[in-house]
């Protein structure tokens, strides 16, 4: 009943609004879906990229560094730490969270049994390295996770045992060198072997960077497509005014004049689309009514 007491234009544009707004926030939130896998995307690319950085780093030093600080280490009274390569991945991370696009980023090689005590996975992380244990197919693992500073985006992937020369720290305390022990005790970080996933290399992300990087490409393609639909509103009401409603209006005028007596009227045909032939139809009617009425009096 609402539809039927508004008149062609206000009618025609509610109609189109409507249409808009499903459209609106079906494409909302399609698109919001779209870009957050974006964003993860990106931040991903990022983090990969660091992850690669740092197995160079766990590389030159165990292929470089190690050799050359192993003898020191049954001589020595305390630990060398820079011959353990996941300490050194995770110095030089540090530095590279000093520079902007990467101060945001956070890197633990999570481990279940470390013999450094602040590599121990979490329950969470452990959680991770259990699930690349069992799966061994499983080489990454991503998502978001709450953390007491809030909630954070997250790269995960195995860590093994891939060198004999790790099993030195890593097998037996009495293989270990006595440095090492006198640094970190016996209780930590032994019973690895060769090949065991014994931890998982995480790069996270406050997950408000991820979401905000969304919601920027999202209120700005919004906001073009805002932009887009009422250029076209306008544009399509000053056509609809032109062709249809102007002539209908027209129309409605001379008919009414019509009715009145005034059969000198025409219905204007501008056009030969559905308005023009309505003219023509009116035209045509009005002629077989004035004949009528001719006849008529004739009678009389």
């Amino acid at each position: 009943m609402f539809l039927q007491r508004l008149k062609l234009g206000p009618k025609f544009n509610l109609l189109l609004a409507l249409v808009f707004i499903g459209g609106f926030i079906i494409s909302g939130l399609a698109l919001s879906n779209v870009l957050e896998s974006r964003a993860k995307n990106e931040v991903t690319s990022k983090a990969l990229i660091l992850i690669q950085t740092m197995n160079s780093v766990r590389d030159y030093t165990s292929t470089n560094l190690q050799p050359l600080l192993n003898p020191r280490l049954d001589t020595d009274s305390t630990f060398i730490p820079e011959t353990v390569p996941a300490y050194s991945a995770t110095e030089v991370f540090q530095r590279v969270r000093k520079t902007d696009p990467y101060k945001d980023f956070f890197y633990k090689e999570a481990t279940l049994d470390p013999t450094n005590l602040r590599d121990k996975a979490d329950s969470f992380e452990a959680d991770l390295v259990d699930k690349f244990r069992k799966d061994s197919n499983t080489k990454e693992l991503s998502g978001f996770r709450d953390l007491p500073g809030g909630q954070v985006f997250y790269i995960a992937r195995p860590l093994s045992v891939q060198k004999e020369s790790c099993l030195r720290c890593h097998s037996t305390p009495d293989k270990a060198p006595r440095s090492q022990i006198a640094t970190y005790g016996a209780e930590n970080g032994f019973n690895w072997k060769l090949n065991d996933i014994v931890a998982a290399q995480l790069i996270s992300v406050p997950a408000e960077e991820v979401l905000n990087n969304a919601r920027q490409s999202l209120v700005m393609i919004m906001s073009i497509l805002l932009a887009v639909f009422l250029a076209i509103v306008a544009v399509i009401n000053y056509l609809l005014k032109r062709s249809v409603i102007h002539p209908i209006r027209q129309m409605a005028r001379t008919a009414e004049s019509v009715s009145m007596g005034h059969m000198e009227e025409e219905f204007r045909q501008t056009s030969r689309d559905e308005i023009g032939a309505l003219a023509a139809a009116f035209n045509r009617m009005k002629s077989s009514l004035e004949i009528s009425m001719n006849l008529l009096n004739k009678k009389h």
